[in-house]
């Protein structure tokens, strides 16, 4: 138990460069799944409305669905791009077939 006490003491070094456990794969991953997250969800709220606020809603919580380390995490990783992928298809779908009503 005393080297997890240890361990607490250098939490002030994650996201630096003195993080040796960023330079994973794994963390890799989490990085990049977050900053694409970042850029769906501005897209998604650019084109929100009372009618695809549930799809959109929907789409949002898909990282909530992603446990687990190491290849588990992947299996549920590679789920929850599968879930976007069709959840992003309905949602721009959606938006078109509600801008063709509105011309």
């Amino acid at each position: 138990m005393k080297f997890f006490k240890i361990l607490t003491k250098f939490k002030g070094l994650r996201g630096t460069f003195f993080d040796i456990f960023g330079y994973t794969q794994e963390r890799k991953t989490e990085r990049r799944l977050i900053e694409e997250y970042e850029v769906n969800i501005t897209l998604i709220l650019k084109n929100l409305s009372k009618e695809n606020y549930d799809l959109a809603t929907e789409i949002a919580s898909v990282p909530l669905k992603i446990r687990g380390f190491g290849h588990i995490k992947q299996r549920s990783i590679d789920k929850a791009q599968n879930t976007f992928q069709k959840l992003m298809s309905a949602y721009k779908k959606a938006n078109h077939s509600s801008e063709n009503k509105a011309a």
